[in-house]
């Protein structure tokens, strides 16, 4: 059975930094991809960042330069290290693992077989 536990999450003050992880079980991850989405109140889940087995990664141009993102696939362990954090960026994170090969990091969340429950990240001014 496969499962995203996210945590870290929390609430913050704007202009600092914060450190989600997203542990996963039941996939192998040596072909599989993961990423972040984030779903503001009453919105759709967003793509946010990916990493693909082979490091390659991508962002939303809203967090280029303030997220990143790295795997740590013995720990089978995902973490996005979020700095500089703006209220903008207060919603529920999700993390999302796909098992099939893919050249590029996907941004759709049809892409994504599973999901994790979330974790909420609110950013204070």
């Amino acid at each position: 059975q496969v499962q995203l536990v996210e945590s870290g999450g929390g609430l913050v003050q704007a202009g600092t930094s914060l450190t989600l992880s997203c542990a996963i079980s039941g996939l192998t991850l040596d072909r599989d991809h993961v990423s972040w989405f984030r779903r503001y109140p009453g919105g759709d889940r967003e793509f946010v960042s990916g990493i693909l087995a082979n490091g390659l990664t991508r962002y939303a141009d809203s967090v280029k330069g303030r997220f990143t993102i790295s795997r740590d696939d013995p720990a089978k362990m995902v973490y996005l290290q979020m700095g500089n954090l703006k209220r903008e960026d207060t919603a529920v994170y999700y993390c999302a693992a796909r098992d099939s090969w893919a050249a590029s990091v996907r941004t759709l969340i049809t892409d994504y077989n599973y999901w994790g429950q979330g974790t909420q990240v609110t950013v204070s001014s």
